[in-house]
């Protein structure tokens, strides 16, 4: 596939860097230097990264026993609803090392992140009502290239979702959040 002339949308690259398993990978040390040579926009890359780990880093996965509200164990799956949050993270490590079974290569740790909370109004089924909330901004980009030759790269657009504080889902189509509009102020 990679080698017919048939446009690929994303490419095999670009699909698997978004991938959990190749995120975890990239932010490793050394990894990043492998690919830039700029040492500031390592640094910048770096500070967006949320910690990723493997579940053979003993350490890492004995911490996240002790203190499962830091951590999301996340399964190499897209589409919501497959993250496990809080306390069944401990569980779950605690089954899977129970059980000894090669299905911990299927997750990952992550570093769970704590965005701003902001009272907001939210509109659902035509019923307006004022809740603590989380958003989340995707910007969306295009790039074609032929070979070596980039023929786009631009920022085409954007997303922003908004989910109660209280929900770890945070799907639009399944229901857990609804689109938003960005306000700047």
């Amino acid at each position: 596939m990679e080698q017919s002339s048939a446009i690929k949308c994303p490419s095999i690259s670009y699909h698997l860097a978004g991938t959990k398993k190749i995120q975890q990978e990239l932010a490793k040390p050394n990894v990043l230097e492998r690919f830039l040579e700029n040492k500031d926009d390592i640094a910048k890359l770096r500070q967006c990264f949320a910690g990723l780990w493997s579940l053979d880093d003993s350490n890492i996965v004995k911490d996240a026993i002790e203190r499962p509200e830091f951590y999301v164990m996340k399964p190499q799956r897209e589409g919501g609803g497959n993250n496990i949050y809080g306390d069944d993270v401990r569980k779950a490590l605690l089954r899977l090392q129970e059980e000894g079974t090669d299905e911990n290569s299927a997750y990952i740790l992550m570093q769970k992140i704590f965005p701003t909370i902001a009272s907001t109004f939210l509109i659902r089924d035509g019923i307006c009502y004022k809740d603590r909330a989380i958003s989340e901004l995707g910007i969306y980009g295009a790039y074609l290239r032929n070979k070596e030759n980039v023929i786009v790269n631009e920022q085409c657009g954007y997303l922003m979702r908004t989910k109660i504080a209280s929900s770890n889902e945070g799907g639009v189509a399944a229901g857990f959040a609804v689109l938003d509009s960005v306000y700047l102020n």
